[in-house]
């Protein structure tokens, strides 16, 4: 994972760069996240739209979201208006579902994944899980009787595909623990560029940090501000500790959560559709946490949200072991 020497400002944004993969490649340390449940195409394409006038460079989407073709159809606008001069000043990440992470899927996924953007590439495309469910039609919650052994080996092989073809400058995963990434880097060819995982201050992730950055792996966050399917119970906004750090600083505890992220060097996808949380969302690099600060953050009792329960329909059996995707790693 880059290190903070490794950052660089861009000439059109004030959102600082991680040099990513072998060749290190530029990633913006902040990006815009589209998944939205249920999806409103209108809201998706204005906050695409915002965040672009505001600075924001990368746009997280997956073949999942449904949001595809609205955000190839609004970063086509913003060039259109001048708003970014092409798309090679846009950094886009997708990702291929469970239901498409099979040896002989992969490819025709990316393919039409680049139809509904409208692009003949992708910056950085993902395993979105590493898991495997019959194919069909990217959907959740899946039947637990539909997964499958997944085939990894033959999955990354046509990962790389996609990365030898062009379509995809770098290839990475999502949702993979410590195990998983060492079942992975002892086959793969090309080794990952990023693991996009659940991650901020109530779910610190050291030991999968620790594990990235020895492999040169980056680390890229979601839910950074603790996800938002349930507002009440959103332990990062809820959080004391980082609500009496940003009352101290004059800050929201948004920004302390991204700020505690990105000096973990880790990038981040935040998902807001209002002009004046993308603002905020990306006010966080001309000032630091104190090491006071990061002592108490380091304290906050960790809880993971996000497991491959919350894909899956709770009745059903699945013949396939799949505990070790949910291992807690702290």
């Amino acid at each position: 994972m880059a290190s903070p020497a490794g950052r660089s400002c861009t000439r059109y944004s004030k959102i600082p760069e991680f040099l990513v993969g072998p060749i290190g490649q530029p990633m913006p340390a902040v990006g815009l996240g589209t998944a939205s449940h249920p999806f409103m195409e209108e809201e998706v394409r204005a906050a695409v739209l915002t965040a672009l006038e505001l600075g924001y460079r990368h746009i997280d989407t997956a073949a999942l979201y449904a949001s595809e073709r609205v955000v190839g159809k609004a970063m086509a606008e913003a060039v259109q208006r001048g708003i970014v001069a092409s798309r090679e000043e846009l950094f886009v990440t997708s990702k291929v579902w469970c239901t498409q992470c099979h040896p002989e899927l992969v490819l025709p996924s990316l393919k039409e994944s680049l139809q509904n953007l409208q692009m003949e590439y992708v910056d950085l495309y993902l395993i979105h899980w590493p898991m495997a469910v019959k194919p069909s039609k990217p959907h959740f919650p899946m039947k637990r009787e539909d997964i499958v052994p997944m085939d990894l080996s033959g999955v990354w092989k046509a990962m790389e595909e996609c990365h030898r073809l062009g379509i995809a400058k770098m290839i990475g995963v999502s949702n993979f623990t410590t195990k998983k990434l060492q079942e992975l880097l002892a086959i793969a060819k090309i080794s990952p560029a990023v693991n996009q995982v659940e991650l901020n201050p109530t779910w610190q992730q050291k030991k999968l940090i620790e594990f990235c950055k020895d492999k040169s792996i980056q680390v890229v966050a979601y839910s950074p501000l603790g996800g938002q399917r349930i507002p009440k119970m959103n332990p990062v906004r809820q959080s004391d500790v980082l609500e009496e750090i940003g009352k101290a600083r004059g800050k929201s505890v948004a920004q302390i959560s991204l700020r505690w992220i990105y000096e973990q060097g880790a990038s981040m996808v935040v998902k807001s559709l209002k002009r004046e949380r993308l603002k905020e969302n990306i006010e966080i690099f001309d000032w630091e946490l104190s090491d006071e600060d990061r002592l108490k953050i380091d304290q906050i009792p960790q809880r993971k949200l996000i497991t491959v329960q919350n894909l899956l329909c709770p009745e059903g059996i699945s013949s396939v072991d799949i505990s070790d995707v949910d291992v807690l790693e702290m």
